[in-house]
């Protein structure tokens, strides 16, 4: 049969073994009944006894395999062995029968292939992308811990229903690859003139037969055809309708073009009204649905130059979430007219009440008449941004001459000092001048909020975004600027709710005017992600953060394996997975962030500060305490010469270096530390913010464990009481406390209380 053809759950034909032939026990595992076979291997379904009960696949070499089979085999266990995701089968286990013949064990995934889910349940196109999504993630993970898959397809993509959700799970690593690894001892070799994948779904590269220059983009093309396949219901290229020297031939051709899965809805004939069927529209609707971004986004896919294709599985799922929501998506030329499509698409009720007005403007004169007057503003704008350039420049100047010591006769000026002295000066000297002021202000905003000055910081942003709200479009960059300056301070000084509209309407401005590819488009990605983050919506934010990593690799300017900003990035996507308990992915993202920072940041930059703090809770959550302390330290050594002792950073940093001295039982030194740590939040933040509710927390189990019982429950008390106000009354953070604090009441014989509060924590952590 060929290969796109239904078979068996993993991937492999029917059985033809005899009951007599199938072994009673496979070392401690009690063969139940064969699940299916291939030319390597045989899968038995078996029972696991100990250390746990269990239903298991067991993936047995056949007798009489040769080096290169035995060493594919050993290959596929050891790439299975070093992954840890929820859409890629889990390896549990292995050893070696008495015969010699190695086996490993594996779950069982009871499931039937990715296309047969799809339609035998009608799932609509869009639902198919999110089960796809999901595919595109599993070998993102693959390809993070250095192993290429090289045999994608829909019968090695098995979907089966967990708690009433489909979830896709990626099989069958047998002719793996590992980049820059040795995944066995054995030699894997490709040999001359043999092709290793399944035709329909291999890449130009791969059907070479030399394998020597295979990368991850290998999967990225596999992955497409999967995807044409999935939408339309056929393959782009059929092997079954020409000889297999044939269709290798045209697979490796540089010119082959590959026709549009839109293209294609006619050409399908009797069989379209089905397929479109099974996704739950007519024919014509289908079409309608994958011209345009499907076709592009699959088509870049599978590219026959490599360059020209997505670069990683993330972006291709990235352009994918952008077409689910509507956003403009990066394999489609950012053309104007197509991006004012898309945020008439994501806004069609505000767009349609202008829309009313906007009908009755004649347009022949007027939009002749608005190009004239676009150029002339363009011009005038321009001239008048050099004019405030240097006008800005003069003012600074005339600031900071202030500070020199023969002018202040030795006495020391402050940052503070020449930042209040500006402020006050800027709404008197220039009354007239209202694009310096918003410049200035801005400026000195900016550097209040990098003091911990947040009141000073908001009154003079707040002064810059009335000015340009005023005196510009209501869609000018400058506007968005002011926004995101505002919202970011907003995130930092604990007042989420009002920096959420804030980021979001500064991303609007940028995305409409600018487009994707700019770097203020990924700088809005990241400030609305590193928001999630601190409001705890860690989906949310891996997302926004996931598709900030792809802008800035993409965007060229600046070359990625140096670039700062994809190393905060990077940086804070690991905070996120640490969040979300996804601890390999976390380190994964957290060294490239530290490679990146350490190469191009100095010693004592805040950023390198940030990356090693992020390090540092990574060891903290694995409980590797002594490794996360030097850490710590460092981090708080920087944020302390950088910054001084009464700055947030410097709190922050005390904080984390205090749990570690409780985790290790130096309660003393942890005492001391979280006592400073919560005096400067208190000085510096709101009441109810954040991270007070942290330092509160902590304190509480430091001293309950050190017998303060009566402190212990104060410190509980009023933990519990800000986490309520400011996350809610469902929040993590409130199971967190509830959880600890029962403890304490354990501890005091105050039972009924205790199960109060753990019952509480238990339906928090359910919900």
């Amino acid at each position: 049969m060929s290969e796109h053809d239904p078979t068996s759950r993993l991937g492999w034909s029917d059985s033809d073994l005899g009951p007599d032939d199938i072994p009673h026990h496979i070392g401690t595992y009690r063969v139940l009944q064969v699940l299916g076979e291939g030319g390597m291997g045989i899968v038995y379904e078996a029972e696991q006894t100990d250390p746990v009960r269990r239903r298991v696949a067991l993936k047995v070499l056949r007798l009489g395999m040769d080096r290169q089979m035995l060493a594919r085999f050993e290959a596929e266990r050891q790439a299975l062995a070093v992954m840890d995701h929820p859409n890629i089968a889990t390896v549990l286990g292995g050893g070696v029968m008495a015969d010699g013949r190695p086996y490993f064990a594996m779950e069982v995934v009871r499931g039937v292939k990715l296309t047969d889910y799809c339609d035998g349940n009608k799932l609509s196109v869009r639902e198919r992308l999110g089960l796809f999504i999901s595919v595109c993630e599993a070998i993102q993970h693959a390809h993070q811990k250095g192993v290429i898959h090289r045999d994608i397809k829909p019968s090695n993509i098995l979907v089966a229903d967990y708690d009433g959700k489909p979830v896709p799970k990626v099989i069958d690593f047998g002719i793996a690859k590992a980049i820059g690894q040795q995944l066995t001892e054995r030699t894997l070799v490709t040999e001359h003139g043999i092709t290793i994948g399944t035709p329909a779904y291999m890449s130009s590269e791969q059907a070479e037969m030399s394998g020597l220059d295979v990368d991850t983009r290998t999967d990225i093309y596999s992955l497409g055809v999967v995807l044409y396949e999935l939408l339309l219901g056929r393959l782009p290229l059929d092997p079954d309708r020409m000889s297999a020297a044939e269709f290798l031939q045209r697979l490796v051709l540089p010119d082959t073009p590959h026709p549009t899965p839109s293209s294609q809805v006619s050409a399908l004939g009797d069989d379209a009204d089905v397929i479109s069927g099974l996704r739950g529209v007519d024919r014509q609707s289908l079409r309608r649905e994958l011209r345009g971004d499907l076709d592009a986004i699959i088509i870049k896919t599978m590219e026959q130059d490599r360059n020209r294709r997505y670069q990683t599985a993330n972006g291709l799922a990235l352009d994918l979430r952008r077409y689910l929501a509507s956003e403009p998506v990066v394999a489609r030329a950012p053309s104007p007219a197509y991006r004012f499509r898309k945020f008439v698409r994501r806004n069609r009720f505000a767009v349609a009440g202008v829309a009313i007005v906007v009908a009755s403007i004649l347009i022949g004169f007027a939009a002749t008449a608005a190009a004239l007057a676009r150029a002339t503003r363009a011009e005038a704008a321009a001239a008048r941004e050099a004019s405030v350039a240097q006008q800005v420049t003069d003012y600074l100047v005339d600031l900071f001459a202030g500070a020199d010591p023969s002018e202040t006769l030795g006495d020391t000026i402050s940052v503070r000092t020449i930042l209040d002295r500006g402020a006050q000066t800027i709404d008197a000297e220039l009354a007239d001048q209202p694009f310096i002021q918003t410049r200035l202000f801005s400026a000195i905003g900016t550097v209040y909020q990098s003091l911990g000055l947040f009141a000073e910081s908001e009154a003079m942003l707040l002064q810059a975004l009335a000015i340009r709200e005023r005196e510009l479009d209501s869609l000018d960059i400058n506007v968005a600027l002011s926004l995101e300056k505002l919202g970011q301070l907003y995130r930092h000084s604990g007042d989420l709710r009002k920096a959420e509209p804030l980021l979001l309407r500064a991303r609007m401005i940028y995305e409409h005017v600018l487009g994707p590819g700019h770097r203020e488009v990924a700088d809005a990605d990241l400030n609305l992600g590193n928001l999630y983050f601190s409001q705890r919506r860690y989906a949310e934010a891996e997302i926004l953060m996931l598709q900030a990593v792809e802008e800035y690799t993409q965007l060229g300017a600046i070359d990625p394996a140096n670039d700062p900003e994809l190393a905060s990035a990077l940086s804070n996507l690991g905070a996120v997975y640490i969040r979300m308990q996804r601890y390999d992915t976390a380190a994964a993202v957290i060294a490239r962030a530290l490679d990146i920072r350490e190469r191009v940041l100095p010693t004592g930059d805040p950023g390198l500060a940030s990356t090693m703090n992020n390090l540092g809770a990574l060891y903290w959550s694995l409980g590797q305490y002594e490794d996360a302390e030097p850490l710590y330290q460092r981090a708080l050594s920087i944020y302390r010469n950088l910054y001084g002792e009464e700055h947030p950073y410097t709190a922050s940093a005390l904080n984390n270096l205090g749990e570690t001295y409780w985790a290790l039982g130096r309660y003393d030194e942890s005492e001391d530390l979280l006592r400073r740590a919560l005096a400067i939040k208190q000085r510096v933040y709101d009441t109810d913010h954040t991270s007070i509710g942290n330092t509160l927390n902590t304190l509480g189990n430091l001293l309950r464990d050190k017998g303060e019982y009566l402190e212990a429950e104060t410190f509980y008390r009023d933990a519990l009481a800000l986490r309520e106000r400011a996350l809610g009354l469902s929040a993590p953070d409130v199971a967190e406390t509830l959880a600890e604090y029962a403890k304490l009441l354990r501890i005091l014989g105050r039972d009924a209380e205790a199960s109060r509060h753990e019952a509480r924590a238990e339906a928090i952590r359910g919900s």
